[in-house]
């Protein structure tokens, strides 16, 4: 009877968790950004500081005010005059030794998603990888072409594979196409996949919702 109450205090407990611990981190991140967003609104003169005007403080209005700014930028860089400036600050920025190694991969990595769409990754693979009997989700990103291609027996294509929590490092293999097992699921599901590191899969997913 005890080692029953136990399974089960055991059991709800960490059910209890799975609910828990989520929600919790994802409302304390979310609160660290609205407060990092509001203390970026100091650095502005006071005459455009929003509290000047409404006479108290109301959270959340640097993440607005972030927004506002972004979207204007963007706008700004559509143009012919603010696509050369940005192109200006790349060059720049790409001769700081320190800054160009963080700045341009994750700028690539952004470009990648929020511009192309993922149309980068063509589908999710599974290669052998590191090993023989070993395997890794990746993402085919096109057939290889060149002076890669023209040295290698057969034919081969790219392979993407990213690594876990944070999928933008990773490898970049050239592998038979022969040997790539190709999978039904979407680009964001492998994404989920692979930075929770097998913990939500497709197939536990639908099982979660048809419960």
């Amino acid at each position: 009877m005890l080692k029953k109450m136990k399974a089960g205090f055991k059991r709800y407990f960490i059910t209890g968790l799975l609910v828990v611990v989520p929600l919790y981190l994802t409302v304390y991140i979310f609160a660290l950004i609205v407060a990092y967003m509001d203390r970026l609104l100091n650095y502005l003169p006071e005459s455009l500081r929003p509290d000047t005007y409404l006479k108290f403080h109301m959270p959340g209005l640097g993440v607005i005010v972030t927004i506002i700014v972004v979207f204007v930028i963007g706008i700004l860089a559509t143009n012919l005059l603010g696509k050369k400036l940005v192109e200006i600050g790349d060059a720049i920025l790409a001769k700081i030794p320190l800054f160009r190694s963080i700045y341009k991969p994750l700028k690539q990595f952004m470009e990648t998603f929020f511009v192309t769409g993922y149309s980068g990754f063509r589908r999710v693979v599974l290669v052998e990888f590191p090993s023989k009997g070993m395997y890794s989700v990746g993402f085919l990103t096109g057939v290889a072409d060149g002076e890669v291609q023209s040295k290698t027996k057969e034919k081969v294509v790219n392979v993407f594979l990213p690594t876990t929590p944070n999928p933008t490092t990773g490898f970049y293999i050239l592998i038979p196409e022969k040997d790539i097992i190709p999978l039904e699921m979407s680009v964001e599901d492998a994404f989920k996949l692979i930075i929770t590191g097998g913990m939500v899969s497709p197939e536990k997913a639908k099982q979660g919702g048809a419960k």
